[in-house]
């Protein structure tokens, strides 16, 4: 970096872009250690691009667990999954990472000159030196509805993923799940559709506790419903989905008439394209070396959940320990010519030219 200016997050499309994106570092998962990772690149003046398969950055604490309580962050008592990822986010904002989302890696291979041809799904393209992969356990696919011939509708009247609520305004919709992305989308749809069922096999709900007292408090205002049971099949009129088949808890099978079909089953991890990049793959784990993290492929990291050796344990703690030798281990491949030397945060002025900050004056 060659400037001291904080600048904004960068969100990319393939269209904004002609031929391959060179950079210093891919990375691969926007999950809490991507961004880390992206924070202990830039200490050592190292770019990079980030690309992961969800619409939105902040893995799983995004899409699994955005309200649920972390406890062990150091120096951080409590805080929610949104709130790590916010401030993860603000903390990388100096180095101004370029974030590719809802697309997946699925060509990784290595060119002559040793750097690495990447493609994604959306046909964005890069040639990078390194390749950090961050993914947890992989990419994350929405669980889908189990019905026989219901995926037919997908991203028609059957969605697993919300991008655009004004999609359902005055619509009659049916919220399948009990957990917080069903409960959150339920609450937030209630001013918008002309009608909101939430479907639920149980009448316990895995959501925040706070979430479930406002839905049943929306329910006791008759402006919504919340129903138990299951789909287990449906009613096609003229191509479109007109009613799905509900067996409820009395053993009866009801009929319920909709537009729109949201279903929040979870996410399920899935190894994917990363199982063809020629890596050692040791039960859906990569094996690293403990000092760079590096995987058996010269260039490419592995951290966070996806990465195993002797005495690993899953925590975010270990992966944002892991991120910091990771970075040291990909310097060599970015600046072959340069010794890299341990700087401290909390006395170099070059550091801090490269977080922005001034330099503390001494006394």
């Amino acid at each position: 970096m060659n400037d001291t200016t904080i600048r904004p997050l960068q969100f990319a499309t393939p269209a904004e872009t002609s031929g391959p994106i060179e950079t210093d570092a891919l990375i691969i998962g926007a999950g809490p250690i991507g961004l880390f990772q992206v924070f202990e690149l830039g200490l050592l003046e190292i770019h990079a691009h980030v690309v992961d398969s969800l619409p939105v950055v902040g893995g799983q604490c995004a899409e699994l667990y955005p309200d649920k309580p972390i406890y062990d962050i150091p120096a951080i008592q409590v805080c929610t999954g949104r709130e790590l990822v916010q401030a993860l986010l603000k903390q990388i904002a100096p180095f101004a990472p370029t974030f590719h989302l809802g697309e997946e890696v699925q060509v990784v291979e290595r060119r002559a000159d040793k750097r690495f041809y990447v493609q994604t799904s959306k046909g964005a393209q890069f040639l990078a030196k390194t390749i950090f992969i961050a993914a947890g356990v992989g990419s994350f696919q929405p669980r889908t509805l189990k019905v026989s011939g219901i995926e037919a509708y997908r991203d028609k009247q059957l969605f697993y993923r919300v991008r655009d609520p004004e999609m359902f305004r005055d619509k009659n919709i049916v919220i399948c799940g009990g957990g917080d992305s069903a409960l959150d989308w339920a609450l937030q749809l209630v001013d918008v559709a002309q009608s909101v069922i939430l479907l639920h096999r149980r009448d316990e709900f895995r959501a925040a506790p706070a979430s479930v007292a406002k839905m049943q408090a929306l329910c006791d205002e008759l402006r919504m419903q919340s129903i138990v049971g299951q789909i287990t099949g449906f009613d096609d009129e003229g191509g479109k989905l007109a009613r799905i088949k509900v067996a409820g808890s009395d053993g009866v099978t009801r009929s319920l008439e909709l537009d729109c079909l949201l279903v929040f089953y979870g996410l399920s991890p899935q190894l994917g394209p990363i199982a063809q990049w020629g890596m050692e793959i040791e039960r859906r784990q990569l094996p690293v070396d403990t000092a760079r993290f590096e995987t058996s492929v010269p260039g490419i990291f592995a951290v966070g959940d996806i990465s195993t050796y002797p005495g690993k344990k899953k925590l975010i703690l270990s992966g944002f320990h892991e991120t910091a030798l990771a970075a040291f281990g990909a310097a060599n491949y970015v600046f072959p010519e340069k010794k890299i030397q341990l700087q401290y945060t909390t006395s170099s002025t070059r550091l801090h030219e490269v977080l922005g900050v001034a330099s503390p004056v001494s006394g």
